[in-house]
């Protein structure tokens, strides 16, 4: 009965973690190609970070659609850091190791600035990560800024894309404009993040 309540408790300490307009969870991660990753070392960019699982439907709509290479492109063109992160533990769904995680991005012409090896789980849990694609938004100041769900239609039909609401679009237009993010916290859709057991 204690294992349960620490289990149940654990979640929501992390999620605690990761409040709208304080600061953002620091982190360093180890890069797909080696290096590490600080979020502190972005300091003054805006920083979206992206939670992915490639063999997640929900991700392949994203990703084989284009939607998401497309957003990346968008963002990192304006300035924008952006920040994959894969925290399938493990033997779990969606775990890749370095090399792998490059070959995935240039298959689908992903161009994240860099993508984040997170197999313990420690920079997923710190945020409350909960599903692929769960996305966050820090801005130039280190405040988290938004984080939920890519758009409004949480399902894995490609043809959804295009009349949905892309919160995330929404939101890094706000940032850019120096306006408050106007839908800051909305409901991440995807599969649950495969943590380590």
């Amino acid at each position: 009965m204690a294992l349960a309540a620490s289990a149940a408790w654990l979640p929501l300490a992390a999620q605690a973690a990761a409040n709208i307009d304080q600061p953002a969870p620091a982190f360093t991660g180890q890069g797909a190609d080696g290096k590490p990753v600080s979020l502190a070392a972005y300091r003054g960019k805006t920083v979206v970070l992206e939670w992915t699982n490639h063999q997640c439907p929900f991700v392949r709509k994203h990703y084989d659609s284009g939607n998401i290479p497309r957003l990346q492109q968008e963002a990192t063109g304006h300035g924008v850091v952006w920040l994959q992160v894969i925290s399938s533990g493990p033997g779990q769904e969606g775990n890749v190791d370095g090399a792998t995680a490059i070959k995935l991005n240039q298959q689908r012409h992903a161009v994240p600035t860099a993508t984040v090896l997170d197999p313990e789980g420690t920079i997923g849990k710190l945020y409350g990560a909960q599903t692929s694609p769960h996305l966050f938004i820090v801005n130039a100041q280190g405040q988290l800024v938004y984080k939920g769900g890519i758009d409004s239609i949480p399902s894995t039909n490609v043809d959804d894309i295009a009349r949905a609401e892309n919160y995330v679009r929404l939101a890094l237009a706000d940032v850019a404009a120096g306006r408050k993010v106007a839908q800051s916290s909305t409901r991440p859709y995807g599969c649950s993040v495969k943590y380590a057991s």
